[in-house]
Parts: C-alpha cells; sequence; structure tokens
C-alpha cells in the first residue's frame, strides 16, 4: 500500500513540474504522458463546444525551397507563420528565418543575395506591433564580434520555469486527455443550451456557425477589436512607423521590405457584427504607404468558403494556399 502511495505521489509530482517547466512539458509529451490540448483547434480548446471540435489539419508544403535560390527570406510574425504552418519549403528561397514579435534575434545578411522581409501580423495586434520601433531583426555586419552571451543556469531555470502561466500549463498538463474534454463538452453544451452562455474566452456568431476569439469582437478591449474606433490620427502614426521601419530596414541591407496583416475571423466571418473599423483597407490603401503590402484580406472576402479552420483562429489549408499565393505573386518567392 505504502509503495502505491510513492507512486502516485511521484507521478503528481512530474505532473505538478510538468506544469512549471517548459523541459518536463516537451518531455512528457514526447513519451506520450500528456498530448497537445490545441489538436482540435485553439477556440475548441477554450469553449470546448463539441460543434467546433476540428482535428488540425496537415498542408501540403509547396516545396519551392532551393538551395540555388537567389533570396533570402526573413519574416517577422506572429502565429499565423509559425514553423507547423509555414517554413523555407513554401518559398522559392536558398535561406529562410522567422523570428517572433518581442523575441529579437541577431542576424547577419549576405549581400550576395536578394534579402527579403515580411512583417507579418494577425489584424487584432497591428496597432500594438507597430505603435513602437520595430527592432526584432537585430541586423549586424560581423556578429564574431559581439558573441552572444552564455546563458547561466539560473538564467536557463527562469526561462524554463513559468510561474506566470502556471494554472493554465497545469491544466493542459493535466486534462488534455479525451476523456477530459468529454466533461468539458457536457458542461459546455449545457451552459449554451440552458443559459445561451460561451466561455468568456470566445464568441459566437449571431446565427451559431462560427466561433471567434473574444478579443476580436470585444469592443471593451482596445485596440483588439475589429469593431472599435480607428482614428484617422492613428493610421497616419501607424503608417510613419511602418515607412521608418521599412527605411531602417533597408538601409541596414534589406533589398524589400513587405507588410502583410492577416484578418481577424470575424472581420471576415461577420464584419456587420458591429461597426467594422476596416483598419487593413485603410492601412493598405493609405497613399503616404511606401511599403509594397501582401494583400490577403481581398482574397479572403472573396473566397466561397470560410478561410479559417472551424474550430481555430488560424487559417485552414485554402486560406493559408491564399496567403502563399499572394507571397509568390507580390514577392515573387
Amino acid at each position: 500500500m505504502r509503495i502505491i502511495r510513492y507512486i502516485v505521489l511521484v507521478f503528481a509530482l512530474v505532473l505538478w513540474i510538468g506544469g512549471l517547466s517548459s523541459t518536463v512539458s516537451h518531455w512528457l509529451y514526447t513519451v506520450g504522458v500528456i498530448v497537445d490540448d490545441y489538436r482540435y483547434g485553439d477556440l475548441y480548446r477554450i469553449s470546448a463546444l463539441s460543434q467546433f471540435k476540428d482535428v488540425q489539419p496537415v498542408c501540403s508544403p509547396s516545396n519551392r525551397a532551393s538551395d540555388t535560390a537567389s533570396a533570402h527570406l526573413y519574416i517577422i510574425g506572429d502565429s499565423f507563420s509559425e514553423e507547423q504552418r509555414i517554413g523555407r519549403e513554401d518559398f522559392r528561397v536558398s535561406y529562410y528565418k522567422r523570428v517572433k514579435w518581442d523575441f529579437p534575434k541577431r542576424i547577419q545578411l549576405d549581400t550576395t543575395k536578394r534579402n527579403v522581409l515580411i512583417l507579418e501580423t494577425v489584424e487584432r495586434h497591428f496597432r500594438e506591433h507597430f505603435a513602437q520601433p520595430v527592432d526584432d531583426l537585430i541586423v549586424e555586419k560581423d556578429t564574431t564580434l559581439t558573441p552572444a552571451s552564455k546563458r547561466s543556469w539560473w538564467q536557463w531555470l527562469n526561462e524554463d520555469f513559468h510561474r506566470s502561466d502556471v494554472e493554465e500549463r497545469l491544466a493542459s498538463t493535466l486534462f488534455s486527455q479525451d476523456w477530459a474534454f468529454w466533461f468539458k463538452e457536457l458542461k459546455a453544451s449545457i451552459t449554451l443550451n440552458w443559459f445561451d452562455r460561451a466561455s468568456a474566452g470566445v464568441s459566437l456568431s449571431r446565427d451559431y456557425r462560427n466561433i471567434f476569439l473574444d478579443f476580436d469582437t470585444d469592443t471593451t478591449r482596445k485596440k483588439l477589436s475589429s469593431f472599435v474606433d480607428f482614428p484617422d490620427v492613428e493610421a497616419r502614426m501607424l503608417v510613419d512607423s511602418i515607412n521608418s521601419t521599412a527605411d531602417r530596414y533597408r538601409k541596414l541591407g534589406f533589398d524589400e521590405v513587405y507588410l502583410s496583416i492577416i484578418p481577424n475571423k470575424a472581420s471576415i466571418l461577420e464584419p456587420n457584427r458591429g461597426q467594422y473599423n476596416h483598419l487593413i483597407e485603410r492601412i493598405q490603401h493609405d497613399p503616404l504607404l511606401r511599403v509594397k503590402t501582401i494583400d490577403v484580406y481581398s482574397s479572403f472576402k472573396a473566397a466561397r468558403q470560410s478561410p479559417y479552420l472551424k474550430g481555430d483562429t488560424h487559417w485552414n489549408c485554402m486560406g493559408r494556399s491564399l496567403w502563399l499565393d499572394a507571397v509568390h505573386k507580390q514577392a515573387d518567392l
């Protein structure tokens, strides 16, 4: 009996540490103790509404990459350009580097190549990304002059353990299996059918056929929703910020800089939900904008089918293909 108690205690301790540590959590994923709780979509994960449960597809890569291509591509991007969605194989390039917003990386440019930079952002975060100077790619002529310092064990430990989001990580660790989703679905169904309420993190379309991130529709969340005021003076300031960012990166050695704003799901599937601010169109068509844009808003609006996953904020394979087609056409990559 004592052995059983010790086994249970050790197992619980491992799960608890997995909720705190990225390294332990990754190991638990590897051995199959916990599974990806985003596998049916991030909006399903938040809402647990079974009608939006959808296995995430694996989209076919474009297979355009070539070691002899003359272009090097760099992307400063958010979750739409993460490695599970976009990769080097989707572009006709010989080198590819993607960095996440607010996580600066040092790079060197090969001046014998065509260096291209894409500034990719989802609509909801566009205003915050360009409200300050963009410096997520730090271009250096010779990184050997200022080598990156090695992390101390204390720095590694501080980065590996996440105390701020421990509750969410523990929930993912403990309740990521299908049996837990069944209970969550039951509770969510009762709450919606009996009280006409969904999770606080999402909102449903008026016909209940689509689900959105609450940030995209809640007008009390300033500068995130598609339906909050977007004054001309702020639009002009952001255009100036984009121009300044592009000018600086060109001086640092980039041959071309492009802007790509990915529409919020609600902006495409339910634009009449409120007073849509038309942020993307106003920025892309501003006469003072000196940066070429990779326009996917127009093709998303014209699409006969939804370019978004049913239970996720991100695009489906068709939406992904539309974006890549726009990149290939505009930037010739």
